[in-house]
């Protein structure tokens, strides 16, 4: 195979990966969910700067032991996926945001449309990284942080900020960026000892 060929092919997976993605996005948009679009909007503004997220850490490290352990890996998580999304990501890549209004995204799910590039989804990177890490720390908070963050995740597609491709790179961003705060947390933990 030729580097033209293979070039060829590259730029044949990408656009058809970026058509599921769009389509996705317009069948979110497309689908009445007027029960839900509250809900999601109100979460969707709820984790802006990962506020919930640090409301949970907030109430784990007053917890001694584990959960304030947890906490402090949750928080470094965030700090690391937060930097790579906003600061790497997003200036690397340059993805404009989604046109709510030509995939006719219901106003009654509108958050404000973010100034910042739509690729990785921030939101979904910090709300992951901060599951991942706290879960892994103190594991009977895995499973509820996880479903969270999801959650979140997928808000940032309801209300029309985020195509679903941003949100699964966010996803997997926020699972790396909580592996280097524990690998961190190890290193430290074993350097005072």
């Amino acid at each position: 195979m030729t580097d033209d060929t293979k070039t060829g092919t590259l730029r044949a997976v990408l656009h058809d990966i970026r058509a599921v993605d769009g389509a996705v996005y317009a069948a979110v948009a497309a689908t009445p969910t007027p029960t839900l679009d509250t809900a999601f909007r109100r979460l969707s503004t709820a984790a802006n700067h990962s506020k919930i997220s640090f409301t949970v850490a907030a109430a784990l490290a007053l917890v001694p032991g584990r959960p304030r352990r947890a906490a402090l890996a949750g928080v470094g998580a965030i700090a690391v996926a937060s930097a790579s999304a906003n600061l790497l990501g997003k200036r690397l890549v340059r993805r404009p945001r989604p046109d709510r209004e030509a995939a006719r995204v219901v106003v009654g799910r509108h958050v404000p449309m973010p100034a910042s590039a739509s690729f990785p989804s921030g939101h979904t990177a910090s709300a992951v990284a901060f599951a991942t890490a706290v879960g892994s720390v103190l594991p009977p908070a895995a499973l509820p942080l996880a479903a969270l963050a999801w959650t979140v995740g997928y808000s940032r597609v309801h209300t029309g900020v985020h195509y679903p491709g941003d949100v699964a790179a966010g996803a997997l961003l926020g699972v790396a960026s909580a592996g280097v705060s524990l690998a961190v947390g190890s290193w430290w933990t074993a350097r005072e000892k």
